[in-house]
């Protein structure tokens, strides 16, 4: 399965994840989550730590595909992600404006239909350096199950920590911490308390999640701390030795 690095319930693959997921057994992922290129490495600028910084990412994020090409790489990797989920399972997109709305249509297209749409508000987003549009300060994620199946909400468990009221599709969170980087940066990287929610949300103890975009490995962080089972897989080496040290150092 184009193994990298396991560690009894924590399992880091190698490769593109289309390749990858033809070896996952299907049918026995319960909760996926996915943070996919956004395609927005345009040579543009952006603040980081009050720092003017590139936008570009890395390669992967380049953007010279044309729409119709971006909708079908998203169907892609969406349609084998399909195939290892379970029937009661679902999957969770992040994205921004850049990517989202096509990230949607595919799912639907895929046989998916969305159940909620979560706005994460940042409490600390950068400031917009160009001045010519609004702040930059939320991003979406996309809550979706196969079309026609019942899925797993802990709903009970979501009202208790919000303060015994149903909980609303807008979340606040800050953005990732400094803590959460100490051995290495990866961009986009989510912060634990954004994956905490939604691995709480959806799944159970001894459950399967798998992220086909690995990244820092902040799911499988918050998974092995749940007491879930993690498959990540990732076309970055760098990133998946990234993710080894924070697992391996205990970072939470």
């Amino acid at each position: 399965m184009y193994d990298y690095y396991k560690n009894k319930n924590f399992q880091l693959c190698l490769g593109d994840c289309v390749d990858v997921l033809k070896k996952i057994r299907e049918g026995s992922v319960k909760m996926i989550f996915a943070d996919p290129p956004y395609f927005l490495s345009n040579d543009g600028i952006t603040c980081n730590g009050g720092r003017m910084v590139s936008v570009n990412k890395g390669n992967w994020d380049k953007t010279t595909m044309t729409v119709k090409e971006k909708l079908k790489y998203n169907q892609r990797w969406i349609k084998s992600c399909k195939r290892v989920l379970s029937d009661d399972g679902t999957i969770w997109i992040s994205g921004t404006f850049h990517n989202i709305y096509i990230v949607g249509v595919a799912l639907e297209l895929e046989g998916f239909e969305i159940i909620n749409n979560i706005t994460w508000r940042k409490i600390n987003p950068p400031p917009h350096l160009a001045r010519k549009a609004f702040t930059h300060s939320t991003e979406t994620v996309l809550w979706a199950r196969k079309k026609g199946n019942r899925n797993y909400f802990n709903y009970e468990l979501m009202k208790t920590i919000n303060n015994n009221k149903q909980m609303k599709d807008v979340w606040d969170f800050g953005l990732t911490k400094p803590s959460e980087k100490r051995e290495g940066k990866v961009p986009t990287q989510k912060p634990i308390a954004l994956l905490e929610r939604i691995v709480l949300a959806s799944s159970k103890e001894g459950d399967l999640i798998l992220d086909p975009f690995n990244g820092s490995g902040t799911t499988g962080i918050v998974a092995s701390k749940l007491k879930r089972k993690y498959i990540g897989i990732d076309i970055e080496k760098e990133y998946l030795d990234l993710t080894i040290r924070r697992y391996e150092k205990g970072i939470k």
